[in-house]
């Protein structure tokens, strides 16, 4: 039989009435109730403002009478019919086989357990326990302070409120993971308000550093609140040599500059000299310091010190001026003398000894090649006079005719021969 229209609504009451107590007059003579027999639901979990899905099953269609029922056991549906003013419930499968109803956005007020119930003998009911999730809302992360200076304790407070079931707390400062104390408390409305709180001592590398609230619940993703950490940290100082490069040496000119970092910035720069007076003629500009024309009375220890609200710090710088250099390098040499001049004052020395033994090693070298030379001459010309006795002698075809062709010819020959006579 299938009832519909809003017209038969008295008539479908007036059936449940006549039912429901021919049920409990049973039920009061047997007091017994079958769950799952032939009628299966489940459990559904929905987060708050969603919808919540409810599917009563029978294995098999005996022409039973399937209702659902709310946590108070008033009908929802009656078959197809919903008798229930409640538009939030809606239809959406009724077959011999199955009625499934929906319920939209779902509150806290809709948690408990709705029954799918069979007229059958004796009766059966399922039952299936809606759970509703409420997540927690954006999470409230609050510092102590604003600013802690370095080597000092801060503490951070993260609150996640008004969640089912309760929230639980994580906390990481950059990549590591920090411990919190954590607290729960349920409010009025079945709500939890969760608190956690996390103290760490922090130094200057902790200076802008994220610390992360992160909120697990099963009804929310990606819930987290970031803060960053401003520390206050005393200078850090470092001297920097602008001038001379290398050794200092009597008469040149030194030139120091102070770099001084911190948080707030450094107020404060101050030369001094320990155990001693700055020399009268240096110049202090800022963080700079000068002073020219070196000697070896102003040696000693030159300290730059930077202060700010958080403390001060200082940094040293050893001043030892060396003897001028004895001689002026020549431009050939000039970057192996700056080289040497680092290794102390007997470099230069060495380098004399050097150019003065190439020089005689020049010298010895160029007497030899005149030695040479002069060899060479004198017995060139000693070759000459030999040849001059048989000039002509090449050309002739016999020897008379070489005797007749020599210089001078016969008469030559005759004056030769007189002459060793």
């Amino acid at each position: 039989m299938a009832i519909t229209g809003s017209g038969s609504l008295a008539i479908i009451s007036l059936w449940l009435l006549v039912v429901s107590a021919a049920f409990l007059a049973k039920g009061a003579a047997e007091s017994v109730t079958v769950e799952g027999l032939n009628l299966s639901t489940d459990n559904v979990t929905v987060i708050e403002g969603e919808t919540a899905t409810i599917s009563c099953r029978m294995k098999d269609n005996d022409d039973s009478v399937i209702q659902l029922l709310n946590p108070n056991r008033q009908t929802i549906y009656f078959r197809d019919v919903r008798p229930l003013k409640d538009s939030r419930f809606q239809l959406v499968n009724f077959t011999d086989n199955e009625l499934r109803v929906s319920l939209s956005n779902v509150s806290l007020s809709d948690e408990g357990r709705y029954v799918c119930q069979l007229y059958t003998d004796p009766p059966q009911e399922a039952y299936a326990d809606i759970t509703v999730l409420v997540p927690p809302g954006s999470p409230i992360i609050e510092s102590r302070e604003d600013v802690v200076s370095e080597g000092n304790e801060t503490e951070l407070t993260c609150t996640a409120i008004g969640s089912k079931p309760v929230a639980s707390i994580r906390w990481m400062k950059g990549e590591e993971e920090l411990t919190g104390e954590v607290t729960a408390e349920e409010t009025y409305d079945r709500l939890f308000t969760v608190t956690s709180r996390v103290s760490l001592a922090v130094t200057k590398e902790d200076d802008g550093v994220p610390v992360d609230c992160i909120i697990d619940h099963p009804a929310a993703k990606d819930l987290l609140a970031q803060r960053h950490l401003r520390v206050l940290y005393k200078p850090e100082v470092k001297i920097m040599v602008t001038y001379p490069e290398g050794l200092t040496r009597e008469g040149d000119n030194l030139d120091l500059t102070c770099i001084a970092e911190g948080k707030p910035h450094p107020h404060q720069i101050t030369w001094l000299r320990v155990d001693e007076d700055v020399p009268p003629h240096a110049v202090v500009t800022g963080s700079n310091l000068y002073i020219e024309n070196l000697n070896k009375s102003y040696n000693g220890t030159y300290r730059c010190v930077a202060s700010n609200t958080v403390g001060e710090a200082y940094d040293d710088y050893m001043l030892y001026v060396h003897d001028a250099p004895t001689t002026s390098p020549t431009p050939t040499t000039n970057s192996v003398n700056t080289q040497d001049s680092r290794a102390g004052e007997g470099a230069p020395q060495k380098i004399d000894h050097a150019l003065i033994g190439g020089v005689v090693a020049v010298v010895m070298f160029a007497i030899l090649c005149v030695l040479i030379g002069l060899g060479r001459y004198f017995a060139r010309h000693k070759g000459t006079y030999f040849t001059h006795e048989a000039k002509g002698a090449d050309d002739a075809a016999d020897a008379d005719t070489a005797i007749i062709n020599a210089e001078g010819g016969h008469n030559n020959t005759d004056e030769k021969k007189e002459y060793y006579i």
